[in-house]
């Protein structure tokens, strides 16, 4: 037996197949319609109710467009209800493409400082190798949300608004990676000479990723002149700021004392330590990417407490698991794949995890939750993909789907229980840079 797909084995599969009503049934549905559409749990779809006990949104979603900027929506959602309490709009969003600039910029110059840090090393080291192919993505996490808001401060969306690159970033993403790699073997051979040559070589690619970014971006602006009407028709101004001015006066959230709370239920994963992904971040000097890996329900009762007390919660998921646009909805059993294929699908978090099913790929903010007896039932969420999706954006989550699929929140230091927060100060284990738990990065 040399594992070879003989002509015998080939027919005995066909004979199979042409032999089970069942299946014969489940490919004449799926030829004229999608998989999910035949397998719809239609029970499930009658018993959607979106009604929460605590709901705090009272505003429209955003949209990020053709990108990958979910972690930075999530992060500037979560700091605008503070504005609009504060100034009395109605509707407000900071500039999302104005922290993208900074975040591409910045993650350019973190690339380039590994590439130094790596140039030892052979093209095809499986570490140079990531860095190379995951090089100028959209995605980020949460410190690094924060080392961009601390360092370039924010702006309104309207002195920086969205270009059609910030909206479909496809294409100068494409140019970024060409530059980023080309420099890539500039500063390699330049290290033959020293990293004072390699760091000249790279100043000047970092010109051109500049250009670049202006080019398709826009030029960030250094100061503005802030004024508005409120939703009482009430005219105020505040005068020029600087972006580092306008979020430190109107971000009401301590966004520098959040952690990343995580569950990772892998066996070589204990709870109670902190955890970091080589190779990720973007601002050099920056406070690294630290997860605290905690129980489920750890996560859950931070999040709830948080949502009780009037805040929203940033958080990350793999979002595309057993989910529907049409109804704004996710559920565990929304879709009943195993009696359409006559096949199992019994894999935990812990193997998702580990066999590469599952990973974070979406960040976005809890709004509401409805709990009964103590114990949240579901869970609403506003996304970023525009209001032509779920319900006018937003969403709810079943608890079992929350188990499966949510991996992390960022939460207020002062919200874990004491033991929890002496945990944060130990020295994190180092988990290789292709790691899952550093997907949402990429």
């Amino acid at each position: 037996m040399d594992g070879t797909l003989a002509t015998a084995d080939l027919e005995r599969l066909r004979k199979e197949f042409s032999a089970n009503p069942t299946y014969r049934l489940a490919q004449n549905a799926v030829t004229r319609v999608t998989i999910d559409d035949v397998a719809i749990n239609r029970e499930i779809v009658s018993s959607i109710d979106h009604s929460m006990s605590t709901t705090l949104d009272d505003w429209k979603v955003t949209n990020q467009e053709r990108s990958g900027r979910c972690w930075l929506f999530a992060g500037l959602n979560l700091l605008r209800a503070g504005v609009m309490r504060k100034t009395g709009l109605k509707d407000f969003e900071f500039s999302q493409n104005y922290a993208m600039f900074w975040d591409k910029l910045e993650r350019a110059n973190y690339f380039l400082e590994a590439i130094i840090e790596t140039a030892d090393r052979d093209a095809d080291d499986r570490t140079v190798a990531f860095l190379l192919e995951s090089v100028a993505g959209d995605g980020g996490q949460w410190n690094m949300f924060a080392a961009l808001v601390a360092k370039h401060g924010l702006v309104p969306k309207g002195y920086m608004p969205e270009t059609q690159s910030s909206s479909d970033t496809g294409r100068m993403n494409s140019v970024l990676r060409y530059q980023l790699r080309q420099g890539a073997r500039t500063v390699r051979e330049a290290m033959a000479e020293g990293p004072e040559c390699a760091r000249a070589a790279k100043a000047e690619i970092m010109r051109v990723v500049y250009r670049v970014l202006c080019i398709h971006l826009g030029t960030p602006p250094e100061r503005f002149d802030w004024q508005w009407t409120d939703k009482d028709k009430k005219f105020h101004r505040d005068g020029v700021l600087t972006p580092q001015e306008f979020a430190a006066k109107y971000v009401e959230l301590p966004v520098s004392d959040y952690v990343c709370l995580v569950n990772d239920p892998r066996p070589s994963s204990p709870l109670g330590r902190t955890f970091t992904v080589e190779y990720l971040g973007n601002v050099i000097g920056g406070p690294p990417v630290t997860y605290l890996n905690v129980a489920t329900q750890v996560i859950k009762d931070v999040a709830v407490a948080a949502l009780q007390g009037g805040e929203p919660v940033w958080f990350g998921c793999d979002v595309g698991k057993m989910m529907s646009n049409e109804y704004g909805y996710w559920d565990t059993g929304l879709y009943d794949l195993p009696a359409v294929y006559d096949a199992a699908f019994d894999l935990d978090k812990a193997a998702r995890l580990t066999f590469h099913e599952s990973a974070m790929t979406h960040a976005m903010l809890f709004t509401g939750v409805d709990v009964l007896d103590g114990a949240p039932r579901r869970w609403r969420v506003e996304n970023s993909w525009g209001a032509d999706r779920g319900k006018d954006g937003f969403y709810t989550m079943n608890d079992p789907w929350f188990d499966q699929y949510v991996f992390e929140i960022a939460a207020r230091r002062s919200a874990l229980p004491a033991e929890l927060q002496g945990a944060l100060d130990a020295e994190p284990i180092v988990l290789p840079a292709w790691d899952p738990m550093g997907a949402l990065a990429r």
